[in-house]
């Protein structure tokens, strides 16, 4: 049995005129525990809502989402989103964003301490701690969103187009930082991007 599988899933979105858009339709997957896969496509193909679906976020029109033998009926801690803005909380230091998560689950302080500080060392941002979100430039922002991710410890992780909004040699520094965490991690992944390239480097299927 595989680690999450998608059976017969269609979403359909009925507009005020009377219209429809069929987002998505009969849509079956299986993603094994472990694995990194790419989905790609252009802009309005349902790429997105596809993710939501996964997340929580929306209750698709037919069909269902299974991870671990059980139907995903809203957002939880097993399912990570990374989206293509850092949705930060810019109020907040950099440790704070990623602490976020634990101090949820009411994590004790000194292992919510260890875990913010390992996640900050695994993605290069050690020395900016205690920096506020906004001092950082967009790909920074983005390694503290994906730390913030792995605090939560999800099974599966989820990433909206991570690095669209970055500039090619950022991009090119983000991409090796999600295959140096998948292989470290051994995370399952579903990446959604515009880019043929970054589809074949990142994803195994």
């Amino acid at each position: 049995m595989s680690d999450l599988t998608i059976e017969d899933l269609s979403m359909r979105f009925d507009l005020p005129d009377g219209t429809h858009v069929q987002a998505l339709q009969d849509i079956n997957l299986e993603i094994k525990t472990g694995e990194i896969m790419s989905v790609l496509g252009p802009s309005g193909c349902g790429k997105t809502t596809l993710l939501n679906i996964v997340a929580g976020f929306l209750a698709p029109t037919k069909g269902k989402v299974v991870l671990n033998n059980e139907e995903v009926h809203g957002p939880a801690s097993d399912r990570g989103m990374v989206f293509q803005q850092g949705a930060l909380f810019e109020w907040m230091s950099v440790n704070e964003n990623i602490a976020f998560g634990p101090r949820m689950k009411n994590m004790e302080k000194a292992r919510s301490k260890e875990i913010v500080d390992h996640l900050l060392e695994t993605v290069g941002l050690q020395d900016f701690g205690e920096k506020a979100v906004y001092e950082l430039s967009g790909g920074m922002q983005q390694r503290v969103a994906l730390a913030r991710c792995l605090a939560n410890e999800p099974e599966v992780i989820l990433m909206d187009e991570p690095l669209g909004a970055l500039d090619a040699l950022t991009r090119e520094k983000m991409q090796g930082l999600v295959l140096k965490l998948w292989k470290e991690t051994g995370k399952t992944i579903i990446l959604i991007t515009h880019s043929v390239e970054e589809a074949l480097l990142l994803g195994e299927r």
